[in-house]
């Protein structure tokens, strides 16, 4: 029979390294993650972009710092992420 604390090791949640782009919100910042992805069809390497908004309280993170987000419970419509 699993414990408590065995359960709660065990859960995985989904990391992100990027870059902070907006700090303006209060206690939310807006991450930039970027990808390097090959093309299906014409198979030319090209650049990804993704926005997350994370929560961040305090508002530690400023522009330009690199921050590592994970996956959390949704705390709103877009927000479902935090920055460790």
């Amino acid at each position: 029979m699993p414990t408590a604390e065995t359960t709660e090791n065990e859960i995985r949640r989904q990391t992100f390294t990027g870059v902070v782009t907006s700090d303006k919100m209060k206690d939310t910042a807006v991450v930039t993650i970027s990808r390097y992805v090959k093309h299906p069809k014409y198979h030319k390497y090209q650049m990804k972009k993704t926005k997350l908004l994370a929560h961040d309280p305090g508002n530690t993170k400023k522009i330009g710092d690199k921050a590592t987000v994970e996956a959390c419970r949704p705390m709103s419509k877009r927000k479902a992420f935090k920055i460790i």
